[in-house]
């Protein structure tokens, strides 16, 4: 089974996705090597924005071995990530 992806689609223009930057490296430190975690820029990896379907930002997907688990659209706490991430590390 492969490690858990996080992936913070944004966008430069985006206040609520600066927001996130923080709460983002607060989450890539602790799970080093454990879960992965990723920004992606919809202004300029639109074909991966368009995969997705965002329309929205930012929007947070939680993703395992390919298989969406969990989304959220809007600035989302640390706590409430780590609670979807925590279980998808098993």
């Amino acid at each position: 089974m492969g490690k858990p992806i996080l992936m913070d689609f944004s966008a430069d223009w985006c206040g609520p996705c600066r927001t996130m930057v923080s709460v983002m490296q607060a989450l890539e430190k602790e799970y080093d090597g454990r879960a992965e975690i990723r920004a992606v820029n919809v202004d300029r990896e639109m074909e991966m924005a368009s995969k997705y379907g965002i329309f929205v930002v930012p929007t947070l997907i939680l993703e395992k071995d390919g298989v969406e688990i969990r989304r959220w659209l809007g600035v989302t706490s640390k706590e409430e990530l780590k609670a979807a991430l925590d279980p998808a590390l098993e």
